[in-house]
């Protein structure tokens, strides 16, 4: 029964002390073009995935704005390229299906982006 006591004790620390750092990591706050390795001659991309973060930085920890789908079709224009090349800057030339507007900048996984 001690044993048992002393475990839950252990287990309950531990939890409070993780629980405790993740409480106090810092946020990713919104990058811009600052962030920005390569910039090619702007190009309107196809999205070509659903469900596709536009996010305020190069990397899953910033923030997700929105969504963007298939539907969209060429709607990502492509400013420049981060976060080792896997990221792609841009704006979007029209409003997307979910109702992000025209202009809204941010950042997407390049991969996911079809070339014309």
């Amino acid at each position: 029964m001690k044993l048992r006591v002393q475990i839950a004790t252990l287990a309950s620390a531990a939890a409070l002390l993780v629980g405790g750092s993740v409480a106090l990591a810092p946020t990713a706050s919104a990058v811009g073009s600052s962030a920005c390795t390569y910039n090619p001659l702007d190009v309107t991309f196809k999205i070509d995935a659903n469900g596709l973060n536009l996010r305020t930085g190069p990397s899953t920890s910033y923030t997700s704005v929105g969504l963007l789908y298939k539907s969209d079709g060429y709607i990502f224009k492509v400013q420049c390229y981060g976060g080792k090349n896997q990221w792609a800057y841009g704006s979007l030339t029209k409003r997307s299906v979910t109702g992000l507007a025209k202009g809204r900048t941010g950042w997407v996984s390049s991969p996911l982006l079809t070339w014309p």
